[in-house]
């Protein structure tokens, strides 16, 4: 770098370079860190060179005639250089620090981003609810906020006092039977029998029910089943709900004809 490059700050501070060397210096500012900081340094002077009137030219005149008065400002203007450039290097290393765990950031994210995605579930992988969890009395079609398909059957067991509501869905392999349980005592195990017109029973699920039960005061959600069958709606003559014991005898829970 040129001598005269370093000696043009306080030209290029005081703005009276021209257009040619105020580029020329731009450039070598870009590279020179001394350059840079000293002409932080003088950015502050120069916004006070704006506002000097006569009285304080006046001012600094005396202080050129007076030793101990210029010692004493020489050495306030030192002070404060050396205090502007720990303030500028301390900058300078947080702005290092910053730097590096960004780039560090974008270094993990980048390698990051050449893992193996974690699958998730497909468009065209068939969707069977045959089972879920308990949820609240239904009331008919619409319930939970979605229209239930197929033909709705209620019925409540004036024995047992078992409610139930069941859904048949027509399908091209048979029947998709839909149905929900509530006042259902526990604990037991269960099944749905569906009951054909030439009086061959078919067991199509069965489930266990905890103490709670469901549908009760103990455990206000009811269940809700799903379950399919051979037989065409038109080939059903009802649907039992039964109870199974401990030696296998069943009994009745409700009933469902249709």
């Amino acid at each position: 770098m040129s001598r005269p490059d370093h000696m043009d700050v306080a030209a290029y501070a005081l703005g009276v370079l021209d257009e040619q060397d105020t580029e020329r210096f731009e450039e070598h500012l870009a590279t020179c860190w001394a350059c840079a900081a000293e002409l932080e340094t003088m950015v502050p002077v120069v916004g006070l060179l704006s506002d000097i009137d006569g009285e304080t030219m006046m001012a600094l005149e005396q202080t050129a005639t007076d030793p101990a008065l210029l010692n004493r400002t020489l050495g306030a203007v030192r002070a404060d250089r050396r205090r502007t450039r720990f303030r500028q290097m301390l900058a300078t290393a947080a702005a290092v620090v910053v730097f590096g765990g960004l780039s560090g950031y974008g270094f993990v994210s980048v390698t990051d981003s050449g893992s193996t995605p974690v699958a998730g579930p497909t468009s065209n992988a068939p969707i069977d609810p045959q089972t879920s969890g308990p949820t609240a009395p239904p009331s008919g079609p619409g319930v939970g906020g979605t229209e239930e398909e197929g033909d709705q059957v209620d019925a409540t067991d004036p024995t047992t006092g078992v409610q139930t509501t069941v859904f048949l869905v027509k399908r091209e392999y048979g029947t998709r039977i839909n149905f929900s349980l509530r006042k259902l005592p526990g604990p037991r195990v269960c099944r749905l029998v569906v009951v054909r017109k030439n009086a061959d029973p078919e067991v199509i699920s069965t489930w266990s029910v905890p103490e709670g039960g469901y549908g009760t005061n103990t455990r206000p959600q009811g269940l809700e089943l799903s379950a399919s069958t051979s037989a065409l709606v038109s080939d059903i003559k009802q649907l039992q709900v039964q109870s199974i014991d401990a030696n296998g005898v069943a009994s009745p829970l409700v009933t469902v004809p249709l």
